[in-house]
């Protein structure tokens, strides 16, 4: 669980969580209800499951 603060964002807490802002679309798909927030407000409480890095998850212009 992560507990957000003023003004997070969903690539900002991505980088906090797992160090890698590219993970934002997981952390969206994970705390669908609050996927019309943009800009998160003091301690709303998201889900933070792990998240294997596989393969796939490189850019395109790293294959």
């Amino acid at each position: 669980m992560y507990k957000t603060v003023q003004g997070d964002t969903w690539d900002l807490i991505a980088k906090k969580v797992y160090d890698n802002e590219m993970l934002a679309g997981f952390l969206m798909q994970t705390n669908y209800k609050y996927i019309d927030i943009v800009v998160f407000s003091a301690g709303t409480e998201l889900n933070t499951p792990e998240h294997e890095e596989k393969e796939d998850d490189l850019p395109e212009w790293r294959d």
